[in-house]
């Protein structure tokens, strides 16, 4: 690219943005000579540069190599804070509270599902209401519903029939963020999301039927339950308008408490509060609250998913062994302990369009995975692989113990209507073997495989990194968008 934005290489996979101005911190982006050539935008370098600014960052600003410009954060995004001097921000997180990634795996080989994908997709498109106005099937909720799926998350779907308890076992968190308070939620965000539990939603959000074509480290694999000509499928949504309207609630609440506080702010879309503030505690309340209702959402879905596959297979779910491998948030502000300049503190990590990556024996790392790592699930677009990866060491030395969270975007929507308008993109995604259906044909265009980087040059830069490792490759068949 031609660049007026200062940056540095700092090795094959890095490049830093020094200290300057206003900065408290260096910048650094993930980022291999030839993504930062094509695919680097200056205004989201910009916004590492100005995450740099705020009050208690501990560490560097970070991004991952799926970077692109966001709202005040970049999309990809990495931040930690210090609890006690430090700031949390809705921009940090984004609109989409625990916008995340569930990935299923089962015991179906492609032959057996391929002459059928096509009456899965039809079903799942049937059983999973996606698009804006997909509320009109989803549960309805009363308040006190509410209060419970913002309490209990993924808990509460399982307690209501959708799943088991087994499946809790392989989420993030158990599924259930603590020090939700649905009390600091509005009216609005209930009545946004009353209706709206078990929907997909639209934009960025699949539901995508794939098959592990490639196996990178059989052991790893092994122990995720995959291995190569199996089908899976991966399930991307999030909290839907009760997360979105928890961010819009909270901004202003923010900017109000920034200026209270005399924080001097680059971009007032980096509204925030301290920590500890009143105003800070109250949106961590309300946005646990959002997270718990994304992981309940892809609960419910994946329930679903399941009575889809046996309607059309006319298998029970334990024949099909259509399992959670794992859960993970991708939109997210996080109190964990990492170790920061020899010490071991409690911090805030705010990761936004990244995923938590914790290695073998981390205790936070589901049991059942201890021995191997956290499952890092980074999905690509519609026409393209996906993949598995698993936290490596290095992630916690570098980056708080995160990684990518999928392609990133090159074009945005409108670009991509642009350079969709005469073509057909459902056939062109048919002639490579991908069957699917859309709640509309601007969906695809906006989501054509053309307006996101590669998402196999965006995973090599986290491997080679050491930040987390290949796993398994995923290559889609079937796909439903909202």
């Amino acid at each position: 690219m031609s660049r007026t934005f200062h940056f540095e290489r700092l090795d094959d996979q890095r490049i830093v943005i020094p200290r300057h101005g206003a900065m408290r911190v260096d910048g650094v982006v993930y980022a291999s000579a030839g993504l930062a050539r094509r695919a680097l935008d200056e205004a989201a370098l910009a916004q590492v540069a100005n995450v740099a600014c705020l009050p208690g960052i501990l560490g560097p600003s970070l991004a991952m190599p799926d970077i692109h410009w966001g709202y005040g954060f970049p999309i990809g995004g990495v931040a930690a804070f210090d609890t006690a001097e430090g700031v949390i921000s809705p921009g940090g997180v984004g609109y989409d509270i625990n916008c995340g990634v569930r990935l299923l795996r089962s015991d179906l080989t492609e032959g057996e599902v391929r002459p059928r994908v096509e009456d899965l997709v039809a079903a799942l498109f049937a059983t999973v209401p996606t698009g804006v106005g997909s509320h009109q099937r989803g549960l309805r909720l009363s308040r006190e519903d509410m209060a419970r799926v913002a309490r209990d998350g993924a808990a509460w779907a399982v307690a209501q029939g959708h799943g088991d308890a087994q499946d809790l076992l392989y989420l993030e968190e158990g599924g259930r963020i603590r020090g939700a308070d649905f009390g600091e939620c509005s009216e609005r965000a209930f009545e946004r999301g009353r209706d709206q539990l078990g929907t997909l939603g639209s934009g960025n959000h699949f539901c995508e039927i794939e098959v592990v074509d490639e196996v990178y480290d059989e052991e790893t694999a092994r122990a995720f339950g995959l291995s190569r000509g199996t089908v899976t499928v991966m399930i991307h949504t999030g909290s839907r308008g009760f997360g979105h309207q928890v961010c819009t609630d909270y901004i202003p609440v923010m900017d109000r408490a920034a200026r209270a506080a005399g924080i001097s702010l680059p971009d007032r879309q980096l509204a925030c509060a301290p920590i500890r503030s009143e105003e800070g505690r109250r949106y961590v309340a309300a946005m646990a609250a959002a997270a718990n209702y994304a992981f309940a959402n892809r609960q419910v879905i994946t329930h679903e998913v399941r009575s889809a596959f046996e309607s059309v297979l006319g298998r029970g779910s334990g024949d099909l062994g259509l399992r959670v491998v794992y859960d993970v948030a991708h939109n997210i502000a996080k109190f964990e302990r990492h170790r920061v300049g020899g010490r071991d503190l409690e911090v805030c990590v705010h990761r936004k369009g990244a995923t938590r990556a914790l290695p073998a024996g981390h205790p936070d790392v589901p049991e059942a995975y201890r021995d191997v790592g956290q499952p890092v699930l980074v999905p690509g677009d519609m026409g393209r692989v996906s993949y598995v990866l698993v936290g490596a060491p290095r992630a916690l030395d570098e980056t708080f113990g995160s990684s990518c969270h999928g392609a990133g975007r090159l074009l945005s929507r409108n670009q991509a209507v642009k350079k969709g308008r005469g073509r057909d993109i459902r056939k062109e995604l048919e002639r490579q073997g991908v069957s699917v259906r859309a709640a509309g044909s601007e969906t695809l265009a906006e989501e054509m495989p053309d307006a996101y980087k590669d998402v196999s040059d965006v995973v090599e830069v986290v491997h080679a990194a050491g930040v987390a490792r290949k796993v398994a490759r995923l290559r889609p068949i079937g796909v439903i968008k909202g």
